[in-house]
């Protein structure tokens, strides 16, 4: 029997956290381990708890969203939890802080309460999560577009098959898409996007995305 994913939550409304808490409480696959109001204490409580995952709102008290992000990643050595960041605007340019300081996606606080609860399993299962439009359109609009010349040496010391991986992740293809391209099984690809994002000391498939933008690598 697989053990229940542990879910908490940051934000500074209380209201809210409880929504959630009763919305998490409905489903059998997950467990709720706790909300935090603050920046500083959902660090704490994420890592105590040893949280799957962690729905973290960006503006807080104490301590910023992207902070506590940074410190929860820099502080859980293994196993860390993964950041789904919660905000009111999509085209926040916090959402790609947020990105590159660790997170695996993002959500609108208004989505569906069943998108949601599928983010959550999705982004356990190792997947990113962006909503509610796609992760390159998102990305694309939040990195600055001046015309920027193609740095390949950010990708040099990948492979010539893990630099076609890397191109096809970050044009935001699903695993089975990337497999269905490269003509590979869907194992292969994980192994590959693994090791792409520890040559790369990136933690996250929307990091890829963001990657390759900020140096040019997709127009």
């Amino acid at each position: 029997m697989k053990s229940a994913i542990r879910v908490a939550i940051a934000d500074d409304q209380k209201l809210f956290c409880s929504g959630i808490q009763m919305l998490i409480e409905s489903q059998p696959d997950l467990e709720f381990v706790g909300a935090a109001y603050d920046g500083g204490a959902i660090v704490e409580l994420a890592l105590s708890q040893k949280a799957d995952i962690v729905l973290m709102d960006i503006r807080m008290p104490i301590a910023n969203g992207i902070t506590a992000t940074e410190i929860i990643r820099a502080k859980a050595l293994v196993d860390a939890p993964k950041i789904i960041i919660l905000t009111t605007h999509e085209r926040d340019v916090a959402v790609l802080q947020a990105i590159n300081a660790g997170a695996s996606g993002f959500l609108l606080k208004d989505a569906n309460p069943a998108f949601l609860l599928e983010a959550i399993r999705t982004v356990h299962g190792g997947q990113s999560v962006i909503a509610p439009r796609d992760s390159v359109a998102v990305i694309k609009d939040l990195i600055p577009t001046e015309s920027k010349r193609a740095d390949y040496a950010a990708i040099s010391h990948l492979s010539a098959r893990e630099k076609e991986i890397f191109l096809l992740a970050a044009r935001g293809l699903s695993n089975s898409d990337i497999a269905a391209t490269a003509f590979i099984s869907e194992t292969t690809v994980k192994s590959h996007v693994s090791n792409i994002l520890s040559k790369l000391t990136l933690s996250s498939r929307l990091q890829i995305v963001a990657f390759a933008y900020e140096n040019g690598l997709l127009r």
